[in-house]
């Protein structure tokens, strides 16, 4: 089973950007989806973005797109993907995760069901 480890989080001013990053290893590289999504306090983990790594196929959250952007950095493994969030404004604010799934292609929105494993996930705090 593929492991996952997300780092990059911290404490940013609102309009800020910060970077993400997402290693996962012990898995075929183009047989995986590798996901971000955030938790904030009381509120259920949601969908922020997706990257199928076999066609660099791209998915973004309604409240993140134009702002927030997934990527892959393209060598050998551990798979490594990056999250690069812009604008940053005090509703960003939440714990993030990334998880990785063997589900290639979905239609509807990805949903945290869909992903099987997960990091332990990183602090996002954007003050206003």
């Amino acid at each position: 089973q593929v492991q996952v480890a997300e780092s990059g989080g911290g404490l940013v001013q609102a309009g800020a950007s910060l970077r993400l990053s997402c290693t996962a290893s012990g898995g075929t590289r183009n047989t995986y989806t590798l996901g971000w999504f955030r938790q904030a306090p009381g509120k259920e983990r949601e969908f922020v973005a997706a990257l199928a790594w076999s066609r660099a196929e791209t998915s973004y959250a309604d409240s993140v797109k134009g702002r927030f952007t997934i990527s892959r950095y393209n060598a050998d493994n551990p798979m490594r993907v990056y999250l690069q969030m812009t604008s940053l404004v005090p509703e960003d604010t939440a714990v993030y995760f990334c998880a990785a799934t063997s589900i290639l292609y979905k239609v509807a929105p990805w949903s945290a069901d869909d992903f099987r494993s997960w990091g332990q996930g990183t602090q996002v705090t954007v003050s206003s």
